[in-house]
């Protein structure tokens, strides 16, 4: 990723957002785009028009973390694009050494193996799924008998019909699914697998190459999803994240259920189901 381009591209994106009365300002004039004018975003930043122009072109180095700040602050961006903007506006060198591969440490595949009544699975920064348990792939997917290709929710969200068909709520998995890449993106702009990921999935999805422009970031820890499952029908599942202290990329994602809800009676019925079936459930390599 071009980080002078991005930073350009998501400035004016985070612009076309606002509007004059959203600021507090007047709405001189006919505007042919919609959004702030550069020269009112420079006023409510306290910046030059000059300089935010070189800013927004990528040509402002060494943009200073109170400028940055008050940027952020005039185009009220939120904690994930806060972080986002400051990670692109501070081009990083590029890695002579290829990033390492991800690995997950053996004791925390035994935690997930301990979980055999919560699904869970971990995911790296190009949203890999790394390790799992044996109610994640009933749930979702066998991911043992899945190429490591094929175990990103990236590819599995926006390429497979079998897996669109799973959420209920397929928008918002698939734009939460953009909006973490994108975020991952700024964090790790000379990883070539992402920007290779990247670039195959705005080839071969309308859908994510329309989302990807949008330049939304956000980091999702905590919601609600509605899958229906080929098995266990419809379910109501709650899902929290935890990001590993020792490697920030890779994160745990679990679902439960509300107790003596519906969704809780089919996910102990998926549980004793996967008990009863024969053990597909590789451990990774």
């Amino acid at each position: 990723m071009d980080q002078r381009t991005e930073l350009g591209e998501f400035l004016r994106s985070r612009r076309a957002r606002l509007s004059p009365e959203d600021v507090g300002l007047p709405a001189l004039g006919k505007r042919r785009v919609p959004g702030l004018r550069r020269e009112e975003l420079a006023q409510l930043a306290g910046v030059s028009v000059d300089y935010y122009v070189r800013l927004e072109q990528g040509r402002a180095r060494n943009a200073s973390a109170a400028v940055l700040d008050a940027v952020a602050q005039a185009l009220r961006l939120n904690e994930d694009e806060q972080a986002y903007l400051r990670n692109i506006a501070k081009p990083v060198p590029a890695r002579r050494r290829p990033p390492r591969p991800e690995r997950v440490r053996p004791g925390l595949q035994r935690l997930l193996d301990m979980s055999a009544n919560v699904p869970a699975y971990v995911v790296g920064r190009r949203v890999d799924v790394l390790a799992w348990n044996r109610l994640a792939c009933v749930l979702f997917t066998d991911f043992a008998a899945r190429p490591p290709a094929l175990r990103n929710w990236g590819r599995m969200i926006f390429l497979e019909q079998e897996i669109r068909d799973l959420f209920d709520d397929w928008t918002v998995k698939a734009r939460e699914t953009v909006s973490y890449l994108r975020l991952q993106a700024g964090s790790h702009p000379n990883d070539p697998e992402l920007a290779a990921l990247v670039g195959e999935l705005s080839v071969k999805s309308a859908d994510f190459r329309h989302w990807w422009a949008s330049h939304d970031v956000h980091d999702k820890a905590h919601g609600r999803k509605h899958l229906r499952h080929p098995v266990a029908g419809d379910l109501v599942l709650d899902f929290e994240t935890l990001r590993l202290p020792s490697d920030p990329d890779q994160v745990l994602v679990t679902y439960t259920a509300e107790a003596g809800s519906p969704s809780a009676e089919a996910l102990n019925f998926l549980t004793s189901w996967s008990a009863e079936t024969p053990d597909h459930v590789e451990r990774p390599t």
